[in-house]
């Protein structure tokens, strides 16, 4: 008995296969799903389905869940594109820093808004109160108080930067090699600092300063650099101590980078945040410091035009004429207070504790 004709089968279209004959691109006509691997059909199916997963949840939580998403794409901030990010955003940051730079400008420039000149004085107008061009009045000498006023800012401010550079170097090169290698180094560096810090810092003004006849803000700026940096080669040894046992130092090591590479690349941009707040809120004191020892003649001296100086000079007369001591005493506490809410600023800014 003859069989039945069975039907020929159609044929399946050739394609390149795989290694082994399996084929990752996907099924042939006629299957529902190609073998599990990695490029396969389940796996794109998958990653369909998250992607559309998430577009659900975003369109769900509205125009507020999309614009998170997309934040969540960026790239995350460093420490310090977060910390400038958040200073923009803090008036305190605003108001100070606009201060202290009318301070730099009219430092640099005082001619823009004092035309006259703060050495020339006229006895016949000693002590003469507020007159048309001349707001802020005379001292002592006849001479005009406003201007006196604005150029007393180009001494202070370049002695507060001036010592505030200095003091934050030499403290955080100092400091940070002691924190890095430690050793008989570090022990030595902290007993110095000790003496550095049990010295009375008007006492060694005194000392130092009166055996100086120098007129320049040059011996002020070396006195205020060498009690200032322990405190500064303390702060940045122990960030140092800090920063390198973190994982990414210790993986460094391992990977057999030097010393030098992990001090300047790993070690020191993440120590040097507390550096920068303590100078910056020290950088007022310093002004200060150099104002008491202005004021105490050891400072600077005349012809230097200084807030110290004029206080000085109108503590005799504070009864008689309170205009001398008004104006360089209300510019000097402006000063401090801008540097010292720029520190605070910053220090919020830069630690991520006080946020």
């Amino acid at each position: 008995m003859p069989e039945p004709e069975r039907p020929e089968r159609p044929e399946r279209p050739e394609r390149p296969e795989g290694p082994g004959g399996y084929d990752p691109v996907g099924p042939r006509p006629g299957e529902a799903m190609s073998p599990t691997g990695q490029g396969g059909i389940m796996d794109l199916a998958l990653q369909e389905a998250e992607s559309v997963e998430g577009v659900a949840v975003a369109e769900e939580s509205g125009p507020a869940g999309a614009a998170g998403a997309a934040a969540s794409r960026e790239k995350a901030r460093s420490l310090w594109s977060d910390a400038w990010h958040q200073l923009r955003r803090n008036p305190v940051f605003i108001v100070s820093a606009l201060i202290i730079l009318f301070l730099v400008v009219i430092s640099i420039w005082p001619q823009l808004i004092a035309s006259g000149d703060p050495l020339r004085c006229d006895l016949s107008k000693s002590q003469q109160g507020s007159a048309p061009g001349h707001p802020f009045g005379y001292d002592t000498q006849g001479c005009d108080v406003y201007t006196r006023t604005v150029y007393g800012a180009r001494a202070s401010i370049t002695v507060g930067i001036c010592a505030t550079v200095g003091a934050a170097l030499l403290g955080s090169v100092l400091g940070g090699l002691a924190g890095f290698f430690g050793g008989w180094g570090d022990s030595l560096l902290s007993r110095v600092a000790d003496i550095f810090f049990g010295i009375p810092v008007v006492l060694g003004g005194l000392v130092f300063l009166s055996v100086v006849t120098s007129t320049t803000v040059w011996p002020v700026v070396g006195f205020i650099v060498l009690l200032g940096w322990p405190q500064l080669a303390r702060i940045a040894r122990g960030s140092v101590i800090t920063a390198k046992q973190n994982d990414y130092v210790q993986a460094a090591r391992a990977l057999g980078a030097g010393n030098g590479r992990m001090l300047l690349r790993h070690v020191a941009p993440n120590a040097v945040a507390p550096v920068i707040v303590v100078a910056t809120i020290a950088l007022g004191t310093y002004i200060s410091l150099e104002a008491t020892l202005s004021f105490l003649g050891v400072g600077l001296r005349p012809p230097t035009v200084s807030w110290g100086i004029d206080i000085s000079n109108a503590a005799t007369q504070i009864r008689n004429a309170p205009h001398m001591l008004l104006w360089p005493a209300g510019a000097l506490s402006v000063t401090v207070l801008a540097f010292i809410m720029l520190g605070d600023a910053v220090r919020d800014a830069l630690d991520p504790k006080l946020r």
